[in-house]
């Protein structure tokens, strides 16, 4: 091995400690859920995106079972060489009437998703506007592209501030673009709040540009059976390009985007890690159709859903906590020092909690939380015992 690359790394890793920007992850060794037992421990959660419970549901593991007897355990090939199996066809469709759009092609993640449809719908004529705080999946995708997008440039706008984003598109208008892009994350993965979709449609509208959401963390959580930000602002037909994952709030693993049939067909086409990505595991569709049939025939999940993290947010604000404007069950704490938040982090470990601490690069320096995610997976007793410990955590700082 080349020494001198082996002593960068070593400088860059002992640099990251030296800025307590270091992380080293904890393993899993229990189903997912509330409740987990992690580095041979038991804890309460709160780091999940388990936000339906769905990744242990007994139906979604019984149709995996039954998958795996009928399928097998692997595609076998790239989807478009031979890959897609009936099973994924049957996902794509009922994703499709699910989100109310005329088709959905599904990737193997959320930040595939994001890299394979930016880019492929983007030229060097073109420009993308962006929120300053849009997830790092949207911003590498939009790297990718060959269109303006640079923040020096004037095209990442103030986090949801609608006058600026109207300026840039008046800004886009003045310099002739063939395609002016709006990407907006529909729930904002480190601070929880919504994005302003009524009005970025409404620019979009009045300036002919183009809108996509990515709903990784809408889906399951807002509108209709969790049908994501579209479905609730009532924005059907509407938005262009919707982002939604499979990992999250379904509980299983991949990515799709939703929209008309001729974007399906380019992306079949020009979607690179579609193109070049071996097909799901049939297992994983045919868990994910069991996990969309719970989702839009029984409402207790989402309920329950909704019913813990009112709970828990009205508690921490009792208590003090700031929880930095979040509107859906993503629920930051505020601590801003990045040390200070490791410790906090180290310390409700050692109560019987986990929740991660969230440090530089993933959002601002100074501007540390410990993200917190309450889901239908938690009992009352959990989420009471988690906040006693933030209470015993805090006196100790």
């Amino acid at each position: 091995m080349n020494s001198g690359f082996q002593s960068w790394l070593g400088q860059q890793l002992d640099q990251l400690k030296t800025d307590n920007l270091y992380k080293i992850p904890k393993i899993l060794e229990s189903p997912a859920g509330g409740r987990v037992k992690m580095n041979g421990k038991e804890v309460i959660n709160l780091a999940s995106n388990n936000y339906l419970g769905l990744a242990n549901h007994p139906k979604v593991k019984q149709a995996a079972l039954d998958a795996i007897e009928k399928w097998g355990v692997g595609a076998g090939a790239v989807r478009w060489i031979g890959g897609t199996m009936s099973v994924h066809q049957e996902l794509e469709e009922r994703l499709a009437a699910f989100k109310h759009t005329e088709a959905v092609l599904v990737f193997t993640g959320g930040f595939t998703a994001n890299s394979g449809c930016i880019p492929a719908v983007l030229t060097n004529q073109d420009v993308v506007i962006s929120d300053e705080l849009n997830h790092a999946s949207i911003i590498d995708g939009v790297r990718l592209s060959p269109a303006a997008y640079k923040k020096s440039e004037g095209w990442v706008y103030a986090h949801k501030d609608m006058n600026q984003l109207e300026e840039c598109l008046k800004k886009a208008n003045e310099k002739g673009f063939a395609k002016k892009l709006i990407i907006t994350d529909g729930v904002f993965s480190m601070d929880g709040d919504i994005a302003p979709l009524p009005d970025i449609v409404q620019l979009a509208e009045q300036y002919d540009a183009i809108v996509m959401v990515d709903d990784a963390h809408a889906s399951g959580v807002l509108g209709k059976n969790g049908a994501g930000s579209t479905s609730h602002f009532d924005l059907y037909g509407r938005v262009d390009i919707q982002l939604g994952t499979l990992s999250k709030a379904l509980g299983v693993m991949g990515g799709y985007i939703a929209g008309s049939a001729n974007l399906k067909d380019w992306l079949v086409n020009r979607g690179r890690p579609y193109l070049f990505s071996t097909g799901h595991p049939p297992m994983v569709a045919a868990a994910l159709i069991a996990a969309l049939d719970i989702m839009e025939n029984d409402p207790e999940p989402m309920q329950r859903l909704w019913a813990n993290t009112k709970w828990w947010k009205d508690a921490l604000a009792a208590e003090g906590f700031d929880t930095m404007g979040s509107e859906t069950p993503i629920t930051p704490v505020y601590v801003g020092d990045e040390g200070d938040a490791q410790r906090m982090e180290r310390m409700l470990w050692d109560e019987g909690v986990y929740a991660l601490s969230i440090l530089y690069p993933t959002v601002a320096r100074g501007k540390a939380r410990i993200r917190t995610m309450p889901s239908a997976a938690h009992s009352q007793a959990d989420l009471e015992e988690a906040l006693e410990a933030f209470k015993r955590v805090r006196a100790k700082l």
